[in-house]
């Protein structure tokens, strides 16, 4: 299968919706410049949205979250605050914020469920998630919430494009998963601790069946199998091997195993 690179994705759909939710703005008042350390000041709704919008097109998304938050604070009843919960959420996820940009858009799931743009709100949790994966020998708690979130995203939304492309991003965060239980289960079985390492390598071939990590999983069941005196299971594993990946590395490996370590047995 192919695999992405982890990494921060183009924010294109982000972008569409901060188009989208600009629209009417160019009849406002209160235009021009906005000023800089505006967000404790009491303003006029308008006015204080645009200081927003002009700092997130300045580049100063931090700041211009903060803006956006003072829009809902100061004016929670207005047609406007709904537009800035969302603003800030994207705005915190543009300042790699993840944690106050999954805040304010559950917030804004709260409040608006079954707003238009709540399709938005869910793609962006995710998002959030999905770029703080981290290197499999950390712990995965935040890979486990991408799957999650992302899932979510394609059960409520699936012919969204939101959920095209967190199907992708799918692919790639179970890939990981399942990196994580290949790197743990050479670890049992690098201490020796062989049923330990067949228990993860059979949860990547159960769980992760779709990912780049089953044959090595399949190979390293042959291991475990033989170094437990059971040369009738490590075939089992090794034929299996050869039905699917009858090409790959791992079978060729299996099979050279298999005839040196159990020869009354074929993997083929």
């Amino acid at each position: 299968m192919m695999l992405y690179a982890l990494g921060r994705p183009a924010v294109r759909l982000p972008l569409l919706l901060l188009a989208a939710l600009a629209v009417g703005l160019s009849g406002c008042s209160g235009g021009g410049k906005p000023k800089k350390d505006v967000a404790y000041i009491a303003r006029d709704v308008d006015t204080l949205y645009i200081a927003a919008r002009g700092r997130l097109d300045a580049g100063d998304a931090k700041q211009a979250a903060a803006l956006f938050d003072e829009v809902e604070r100061q004016h929670p009843y207005s047609p406007w605050a709904r537009r800035a919960q969302l603003m800030g959420a994207f705005s915190y996820y543009v300042a790699r914020d993840y944690a106050k940009s999954v805040q304010a858009a559950q917030r804004f799931l709260s409040v608006h469920p079954g707003n238009k743009d709540a399709p938005y709100a869910y793609y962006l949790i995710a998002l959030c998630y999905y770029e703080q994966i981290s290197d499999v020998r950390r712990d995965q708690k935040v890979t486990r919430q991408a799957l999650d979130a992302l899932t979510e995203v394609t059960r409520r939304y699936p012919g969204t494009q939101y959920a095209t492309d967190a199907r992708l991003k799918l692919d790639l965060v179970n890939d990981h998963l399942a990196g994580k239980e290949m790197e743990v289960g050479r670890f049992y079985q690098g201490s020796g601790k062989w049923l330990a390492g067949t228990i993860r390598f059979r949860s990547v071939i159960d769980k992760y069946q779709a990912t780049s990590h089953v044959p090595e999983a399949l190979y390293r069941l042959v291991e475990c199998y033989l170094a437990l005196g059971i040369p009738a299971e490590a075939q089992k594993s090794a034929a299996v091997l050869g039905a699917n990946y009858p090409g790959s590395e791992w079978y060729a490996r299996a099979f050279k195993l298999i005839n040196a370590k159990a020869p009354g047995t074929t993997a083929s």
